[in-house]
């Protein structure tokens, strides 16, 4: 708020050292983190990617491979040249990614230790926005042909980049996390087949459409592939799957539903294919409400079922056994999320990795050993190896160094009930560093965006860092949260700024109830993109909150419809045009902005300059009316970013700056 109150950071000398036992903003550049992972098809060799953080860019990963024997690891790049997107050969000889090769970037393939590597193709992608995509390369079956997905000119590319430029398409908008430009290069992702022995590339597909998410039939005649073909893709983003015949070309349909499907995989024997999929036709406006689950199809289309339906959760990929008698798949449980085995013609699931904790990325091998990414409350993602039932076995150690002698803050959960009596609400709370009996500490409420995402008690280095300086990191998992099931995540619907904000409210008081060492005269706010889009809200609301820091916030959300390039958000989230009904009254009595006069907490506005998602007028706006309206106010901008802050140079800055802002209110 406007008058002076305690400082955050004013905590007791008990917690004034923190900084030595805990983390710090700049041991961001010293954290890495697994994402890929990918088994040999023998089982002897794990290839997965390691992000690095030790650059002022953003993040970049690197390619590994490890042998299970002996744990022993080589890099598959040089310097900071980032490489990734590993594919084994069918009998485990040879390796693809993407990468660089005697100097030039592409495709890559080298032996099963980095041996011989020798550029293939030049792979080019797009930044027209294209939600959930998947694998980008597939070998054929005898090994001798490697299938990926590449990027063409579309023929809007040249008008569209030209003096004048030109805008014909609806989507005329990148991708939301791009940063680099404002407008859609309109290229087109098409699939490519490259010729091992001779290095004869051919285009397979072709026209206007985008094709990716491929996945060569194990008898070698078609590719799978996800594909949007509506007549107006633009505005719908109905993913189907198909196939082409590699031999011709010839397209052939597996599904034609309102809903989406996404990620194909071939079963073994390639009779069925296994996919992520959704039922709703409100789905294929790319409204991310609906929970995805797995899905199988017979090979020539028929017998399309839900078989993970006993799971009420969100649910990620689903990779086959090498055996085919299983498929494996992750799934958002209260703010986990866990990693699945599920019988391939139906049964009981059952959770093989159920640590509190997030599963990423996964590979199975023969006998139902999997390898894969774990992010730990202490830690960063790390590669574990799991056979069976036995216990986990983790490979790597990324941050030993980084970590040691850190002390880590633990997070515990809590429920309370919802302010209408409908929902149990869970949250997680970070304790600080340093408390002792008689000590008090502020308390920094982080809301997660989506709203369809949750939080929970995996490794949160901004936490941490909170935590290092003495104070707690409330999280809420408001109603419209994942990992509830689905009837809580349809919760928000036609309710943004509604009783989710509530939620929110409840938990900051339900967490100073039961915890008395809480300050509650030093309460901060803040949360990126939907959570930015609340911070903004609530400070209109309540007088709560003493420092504010929206990041990538909506606070027009009748300007927000028509100026991002998600511009039927709206549509999807209240079940109509903004232009029908008396929705656009709705929209700006929900709007931070309409209630900007009742605002009073010192606001530090924080956004990508180049963001496409929430563009930065929404910041803009925002900023001004509270100059008008006399309260404390700074924007901060930074370049190159797109929806959210990326860059390690500029994480950093934004973490310290945040440090600051509250601190000095």
């Amino acid at each position: 708020m406007r008058q002076l109150l305690p400082c955050l950071f004013c905590v007791l000398s008990a917690s004034s050292g923190a900084w030595a036992a805990g983390l710090a903003p700049a041991d961001l550049t010293r954290l890495r983190s697994v994402g890929e992972v990918s088994f040999s098809p023998d089982g002897r060799r794990i290839a997965y990617t390691v992000q690095n953080n030790d650059t002022d860019g953003k993040p970049y990963s690197q390619l590994w491979v490890l042998a299970v024997a002996d744990g022993r690891a080589i890099r598959l790049a040089e310097g900071k040249d980032a490489s990734g997107s590993p594919e084994w050969s069918p009998d485990g000889s040879k390796i693809a990614y993407s990468g660089k090769a005697g100097g030039r970037s592409g495709l890559i393939v080298a032996g099963a230790e980095g041996a011989g590597a020798r550029w293939v193709s030049n792979l080019e992608w797009t930044n027209n926005p294209l939600p959930s995509t998947g694998r980008k390369f597939a070998w054929s079956p005898d090994g001798k042909r490697i299938a990926f997905v590449n990027a063409v000119p579309g023929p809007e590319t040249a008008e569209a980049g030209g003096d004048p430029m030109v805008i014909t398409r609806y989507l005329y908008k990148p991708e939301a996390d791009e940063g680099l430009t404002r407008f859609n290069d309109n290229r087109r992702l098409h699939i490519f087949i490259a010729e091992l022995a001779s290095g004869a590339v051919r285009q397979l597909t072709e026209g206007h459409h985008y094709e990716h998410s491929i996945d060569w039939s194990p008898n070698g005649d078609e590719i799978v592939f996800a594909s949007n073909r509506e007549p107006n893709e633009d505005q719908f983003f109905n993913y189907d799957l198909l196939t082409v015949r590699v031999a011709d070309g010839a397209l052939r349909r597996l599904t034609a539903t309102e809903s989406i499907e996404y990620r194909p995989r071939w079963s073994p024997d390639g009779k069925r294919i296994a996919y992520q999929a959704c039922k709703r036709g409100l789905t294929n406006l790319e409204t991310t409400m609906e929970d995805t689950h797995v899905w199988l199809v017979d090979a020539d289309g028929g017998n399309r079922r839900e078989i993970s339906g006993a799971i009420d959760n969100r649910q990620g990929a689903p990779e086959w056994s090498p055996e085919g008698d299983a498929l494996y798949f992750t799934a958002q449980e209260r703010g986990n999320v866990r990693l699945y085995r599920m019988p391939a013609d139906g049964g009981s699931a059952k959770a093989i990795v159920a640590d509190p904790g997030s599963a990423g990325a996964f590979s199975v091998a023969r006998g139902g050993v999997v390898a894969y990414a774990f992010t730990a409350p202490s830690n960063m993602a790390e590669l574990f190896l799991k056979e069976g039932d036995g216990a986990p076995r983790q490979l790597t150690e990324l941050n030993r160094e980084a970590l040691a002698g850190k002390e880590i803050a633990p997070t515990e959960a809590f429920t309370f009930v919802s302010n209408d009596n409908k929902w149990e609400i869970e949250a997680f709370l970070t304790r600080p560093l340093g408390m002792t009996a008689d000590s008090r500490h502020p308390m920094i409420v982080v809301i997660h965006g989506g709203p369809h995402a949750q939080q929970g008690p995996a490794f949160n280095l901004r936490s941490q860092v909170y935590a290092a300086k003495g104070w707690a990191t409330l999280m809420v998992n408001y109603r419209g949260s994942t990992g509830y099931g689905q009837s809580f995540a349809d919760a928000v619907f036609g309710d943004q700024n509604g009783n989710e904000a509530q939620d929110v409210l409840y938990g900051v008081s339900a967490a100073m109830r039961r915890n008395l060492w809480i300050d509650r005269n030093r309460i901060g706010v803040e949360g990126v993109s939907y959570g930015g889009q609340l911070s903004a809200w609530l400070i209109t609301q309540t007088r709560l909150f003493k420092s504010s820091i929206p990041t990538a916030a909506i606070t027009n959300l009748v300007s927000y419809n028509y100026t991002t390039y998600y511009n039927q958000y709206e549509q999807m989230t209240f079940g109509i045009f903004p232009h029908q009904g008396n929705l656009m009254d709705e929209l700006w009595k929900r709007s931070a902005l309409r209630y900007v006069a009742q605002a009073a907490t010192p606001t530090m506005l924080v956004h990508g300059e180049n963001d496409n998602d929430v563009p930065i007028t929404e910041a803009e706006q925002y900023y001004i009316a509270l100059k008008d309206v006399g309260v404390e106010t700074t924007m901060v901008r930074y370049p190159r970013e797109g929806h959210g802050i990326r860059e390690v140079k500029h994480v950093i800055d934004w973490t310290e700056r945040s440090i600051r802002w509250h601190e000095s209110h």
